[in-house]
């Protein structure tokens, strides 16, 4: 089920809809909310968030123009505010690249509204992963180097069937790009031996699937980041409970997603530091300068040191 927030966006993409219409198409005053790298061969990639934008690049190269919908990695992806711009850039994109699960629900009401042509890829769709019974799929599947390399592929093979006389660059690029993920994987697999079984928190399950590969065990209450993901007041006692983990040293770290902060994951943050607790903040974005594995490197980088005591 879509979190509040992604049903705030979807609302915004429905206003920009409506905006687009009344002033006949024209583009509006607005900056461009993207990120974009230029191509050649007049492929257009249009991704919802600048880590598919990147997976997008690796694989395509200079053969297409790609962007990126969401790209400030200072922002909260789930309060985007599409507009006109955008419409725009997904009515002439030959591919899609969008994360699914109630994450970017704009993308598909805007490329209905524009009557798009692109072939369109849901990272969660092509994951296969499913919810546990009782629970929510934790949609954050980039966090998981598996699913992104499935996505790649998907890419890869999308793009050569659009533009079959650069299919031998695309194969090449993906085959880059999948060892990079190869080296990532094993990396991974290594510090696992130091952090399987460790006790973390979280604010959100943004870095759920990572930590899974790591091996650590999440202590955090289930309703603690459920309240902060749909952004409605955390219980009380759940609150106290969480708080507990810090004061009580039952966990050796903190991951917690630096861009969507409050009241109460400040409180959290602060018990975890007044506490000596190890701090590691991630992002729903890629920062400026880094491309996907070299952001998810640093990501397991940290954590590892975290957990380990490094």
């Amino acid at each position: 089920m879509p979190s509040r927030r992604s049903t705030l966006a979807l609302a915004s993409a429905l206003t920009a809809t409506i905006a687009l219409a009344a002033c006949g198409g024209g583009t509006d005053s607005a900056s461009p909310a993207a990120a974009s790298a230029s191509g050649g061969t007049g492929l257009s990639i249009v991704a919802s968030t600048n880590v598919w934008g990147s997976v997008a690049s690796s694989i395509a190269g200079d053969d297409a123009t790609v962007t990126s919908i969401i790209s400030d990695p200072s922002a909260d992806p789930h309060s985007y505010e599409a507009n006109t711009r955008t419409q725009l850039e997904l009515s002439k994109a030959t591919l899609v690249v969008e994360n699914g699960g109630g994450y970017d629900d704009f993308v598909d009401t805007m490329l209905k509204a524009a009557s798009a042509k692109a072939t369109v890829l849901n990272a969660v769709d092509i994951s296969g992963k499913q919810a546990a019974a009782g629970e929510e799929l934790n949609e954050h599947v980039w966090y998981d180097v598996e699913t992104v390399r499935k996505v790649a592929q998907e890419i890869e093979a999308s793009l050569a069937k659009a533009a079959p006389d650069d299919a031998a660059t695309f194969e090449a690029n993906l085959k880059s790009f999948e060892s990079g993920l190869d080296t990532l994987e094993q990396k991974i697999e290594t510090d696992r031996a130091s952090t399987q079984g460790k006790a973390v928190a979280i604010t959100e399950p943004v870095p759920g699937y990572l930590l899974e590969a790591l091996g650590a065990e999440n202590r955090t209450p289930e309703k603690f980041s459920e309240a902060i993901e749909e952004e409605t007041d955390v219980p009380v006692d759940v609150l106290q409970e969480t708080l507990a983990l810090f004061s009580g040293h039952q966990v050796q770290a903190l991951v917690y997603n630096e861009q969507t902060t409050g009241p109460q994951t400040e409180k959290v943050l602060d018990a975890a530091k007044s506490n000596g607790i190890a701090v590691v903040p991630v992002t729903e974005t890629l920062p400026e300068g880094k491309d996907y594995t070299t952001w998810m490197t640093g990501n397991a980088d940290a954590i590892t040191a975290a957990l380990s005591g490094k």
